[in-house]
C-alpha cells in the first residue's frame, strides 16, 4: 500500500480545503491519505475555532483516510518546530509525498533556497544581522534568501513549504515535496467569490458575516459556537497580571514580559493590547504564540526537554486507513496512540491546553470536550 500526506491546521476546514484534496486524490490515485493536523491551537498561536475532533470528522468525510495530531509543544511553535514534527510523523507513516500550496508552486526553486538555509554559512550570518536590527524572523529569512539569490520568497505557504522541504532534507528522506498552486491571498480578510483563505472566514465569522458559500455544510454543522482568540482575553489579562516571572514561558523573550505587564492593565481587549506592544520584531503571529504559552503555562524549560516527536497520536482514521496502519505498524519506530496514557508527558501536556481551550465555553460542552481528551478513541469512518 502507497501513502501521501498533507499538513495542514483546518482552521477551519472551506472549499479550498476540499480543492486541495481534490487534486492529491487526482495526483495520487489509490494512495492512502495521511494528514498531520493540529488540535485545538495552531501555529500562528490562534484557537481552532473548531475543536480537533470535529475537523477530524470533516477531513475523514473528504476523504482523508488517516488524521493524526501534531503535539501542542509544536503546533503552536515556529514554521521550523511546526515543520519538524509534521515531516517526522508523515515520514514515520511512510509517506511517498507531501503534498502543499504554495504561492510560488515552483518546487525547484524552494529546494535550492532550502539547501542554502541548510548549508550556506553565510546565511545564518545573515538572518542574524537582521534579526539584530530588530527585524522579525521570517523577514530576516526572506530579506538573507534575497541577498544570496536575488530570488524574493516572503509568502506565508512559501515560507512554511521551504521549512517542510528543509526537514526533509535533513531526514534524508525519499518523501517527495509536491506543491499546488495556492490561489488565494493567506493574510486577506476579504471574502473572495469561490475560493477564499480561512483567514478572511475566520474574520467574517467573527463580524457575524454569512460565509455558507465558501466552506461545506460539513463544517457550517460545526459553527453554531465558534471560539475566536478575543475570548481568551480575560484569561490572558488574569495570567499576566498575577505571574510573576512571565519569561519563564517559551517565546518570552527577555524584555518584553515589562511591556505586558504595563500595557495589559488599561488595554480592553486582545486587538488593543496586541496594538499596544506590536513592533517590527513582536509580530502579530509571534504574539499570539507568546500569549497562547502563557495561558496554556507551556515553559521554556518544558520545550527544552521536550524537543522530539514521542509519539504517533490517532485522531481518525477510515476502514482503508486503519488497514494501512495495520500493514505498516511494525515498520514504525514511534509508538502509536490511540488512548490517552500518562506515559508522555507531551501527551499530558495536550491534556492542560485542552483544559485551557475549554474554559470559555457552556459547562455542558466544557465537560464534554475535557473529557474527550482521555476518553475519545480514533473516530472511525
Amino acid at each position: 500500500m502507497k501513502s501521501v500526506g498533507i499538513i495542514c491546521e483546518y482552521n477551519p476546514f472551506h472549499n479550498g480545503h476540499i480543492y486541495h484534496l481534490d487534486k492529491v486524490k487526482e495526483l495520487y490515485p489509490n494512495h492512502t491519505i495521511i494528514l498531520a493536523m493540529s488540535g485545538n491551537f495552531t501555529q500562528r498561536g490562534d484557537v481552532s475555532i473548531i475543536n480537533k475532533w470535529d475537523k477530524t470528522k470533516i477531513a475523514l468525510k473528504y476523504g482523508v483516510d488517516i488524521v493524526v495530531e501534531i503535539p501542542y509543544v509544536f503546533a503552536t511553535e515556529s514554521a521550523d518546530k511546526f515543520a519538524y514534527a509534521a515531516v517526522n510523523l508523515l515520514n514515520e507513516l511512510g509517506v511517498e509525498a507531501i503534498v502543499f500550496g504554495s504561492e510560488t508552486n515552483n518546487v525547484e526553486k524552494l529546494e535550492e533556497l532550502a539547501n542554502i538555509q541548510l548549508y550556506d554559512k553565510k546565511y545564518n550570518k545573515l538572518v542574524k544581522e537582521y534579526i539584530d536590527e530588530g527585524i522579525n524572523y521570517p523577514t530576516a529569512l526572506s530579506k538573507a534568501l534575497f541577498d544570496i539569490t536575488g530570488k524574493k520568497i516572503d509568502k506565508p505557504n512559501d515560507i512554511l513549504a521551504l521549512s517542510y522541504i528543509r526537514e526533509i532534507n535533513k531526514l534524508e528522506s525519499d518523501i517527495k515535496p509536491v506543491s499546488i498552486k495556492r490561489n488565494n491571498d493567506y493574510n486577506s480578510l476579504e471574502l473572495n467569490d469561490g475560493m477564499t483563505s480561512a483567514s478572511s472566514i475566520r474574520y467574517a465569522l467573527y463580524n457575524k458575516e454569512n460565509i455558507e458559500n465558501y466552506i461545506p455544510e460539513e463544517t457550517e454543522e460545526c459553527l453554531d459556537k465558534p471560539v475566536f482568540n478575543e475570548d481568551y482575553f480575560s484569561l490572558l489579562k488574569y495570567k499576566i497580571l498575577t505571574e510573576e516571572d512571565l519569561s519563564i514561558y517559551q517565546t518570552v523573550d527577555e524584555g518584553i514580559e515589562n511591556r505586558l505587564k504595563k500595557y495589559i492593565v488599561n488595554s480592553k481587549n486582545l486587538e488593543e493590547f496586541i496594538l499596544k506592544i506590536k513592533t517590527k520584531r513582536y509580530t502579530y503571529n509571534k504574539l499570539n504564540r507568546m500569549f497562547n504559552h502563557i495561558m496554556c503555562n507551556f515553559t521554556k524549560e518544558e520545550a527544552e526537554r521536550l524537543d522530539e516527536v514521542e509519539y504517533i497520536r490517532i485522531l481518525g482514521f477510515s476502514y482503508n486507513g486503519q488497514d494501512y496502519l495495520n500493514k505498516i505498524k511494525r515498520e514504525i519506530d514511534l509508538p502509536i496512540i490511540t488512548r490517552f496514557t500518562n506515559e508522555f508527558e507531551m501527551l499530558n501536556i495536550e491534556y492542560r491546553a485542552t483544559c485551557v481551550y475549554a474554559t470559555v465555553m457552556n459547562e455542558k460542552d466544557k465537560i464534554k470536550l475535557i473529557e474527550s481528551e482521555y476518553k475519545n478513541p480514533p473516530i472511525i469512518r
